[in-house]
């Protein structure tokens, strides 16, 4: 197999293209977390994934409790499983908060302060909800300083440790809730079942993907991954691509190429699920993607597999606009389908 079988391959592992997904929820499982800290991106990643979708009904699965916004891997927000939170916590949580010891003796943080800010979230939170802003004021008030990084590392840290996790939307503003009042109880894994599980959702949904990308998107060790490899081997397939092994679902058989077009959000899976993006994605043009270095992707357009340009929305008098950025002119078969994916977007966007 060659690197250009993994486009395809990628679009319909990750129900971008073809997708047979039927709700939201089959949607995340299958990819096993996708990147949210982003919400208005993370609604549009979701429901483009899923045919005939509006952004109503994702935010649906928000406030049902069937999917949820949290941090439970590498420190960045992500939606996941309502069912699966607590073990990935459980699982990817550890590593983190060990590797922000030195940051949050920074900050002034010790685990007197997060116990602190924990009982007074508890209590503030008990059968509600409180927007950031709402929360933030809450620990000032009880004496627990959120000036400079300090408010978001104890929102981090506490959803990290399974107290806190967004809840349903006020007006425009996300808010926190407890944990366990929020979300129903669910099964636990022990760490070789949640190791085992998530390596077989990522190379299912992302495949097909290395090693090193699994470490990326984790933020697990390269032991941890290959022991998970190892431990999901009769549900995955290694595959030789130009050199490299490259796992995904063992069911999974080639499609090859056909046309597509896709307007893809920023920080979407199809791009930073991978730690290597240049099979998708020409290095000379990674600078217009995201300007500066700066972490802020900006939404995609994507081609036969590829990226080649952005694009980006603005609403005026009540209606989405969509003005696309292409890397370099694009024939009029390709303006063609991106003109069909604005639609849809419009539709969506509502």
């Amino acid at each position: 197999m060659t690197p250009t079988a993994i486009p395809p391959l990628r679009l319909r592992h990750q129900l971008i293209q073809g997708s047979q997904a039927r709700t939201p929820l089959e949607v995340v499982h299958t990819l096993g977390a996708m990147q949210g800290q982003d919400y208005p991106s993370l609604l549009w990643a979701i429901g483009l994934r899923l045919s005939g979708s509006t952004r109503a009904d994702i935010e649906a699965a928000f406030a049902d409790q069937t999917i949820v916004r949290s941090w439970p891997m590498r420190g960045t927000l992500h939606a996941v499983a309502g069912s699966d939170l607590r073990w990935m916590l459980a699982l990817l949580a550890p590593r983190r908060l060990a590797n922000t010891a030195r940051r949050d003796t920074q900050l002034g943080l010790d685990a007197a302060t997060y116990t602190r800010a924990r009982t007074v979230l508890e209590q503030a939170l008990d059968g509600t909800q409180l927007t950031r802003g709402e929360v933030m004021q809450t620990l000032d008030g009880a004496g627990i300083a959120t000036t400079g990084q300090r408010g978001y590392h104890i929102l981090c840290h506490l959803a990290q440790q399974g107290t806190i996790c967004f809840g349903p939307v006020a007006g425009k503003q996300q808010t926190f809730v407890l944990l366990d009042q929020w979300l129903p109880p669910s099964p636990s894994l022990s760490r070789e079942e949640g190791l085992t599980e998530l390596v077989r959702r990522y190379f299912t949904g992302h495949g097909p993907a290395t090693e090193v990308d699994f470490v990326h998107w984790s933020g697990l060790t390269l032991s941890d991954t290959r022991r998970g490899l190892a431990l999901a081997a009769g549900q995955l397939r290694k595959i030789d691509i130009d050199g490299q092994l490259h796992w995904m679902a063992a069911a999974a058989t080639p499609h090859p190429p056909s046309p597509s077009a896709f307007l893809l959000p920023g920080f979407d899976e199809y791009l930073l699920g991978y730690k290597v993006r240049d099979v998708v994605l020409d290095p000379a043009h990674a600078g217009k993607v995201v300007p500066g270095g700066n972490g802020v992707f900006k939404p995609l357009m994507v081609l036969d597999g590829r990226v080649v340009g952005t694009w980006r929305k603005t609403v005026k008098r009540g209606a989405v606009q969509i003005d696309l950025e292409p890397f370099e002119t694009l024939g009029a078969e390709g303006a063609g389908r991106f003109e069909e994916q604005i639609a849809r977007y419009q539709t969506f966007a509502g």
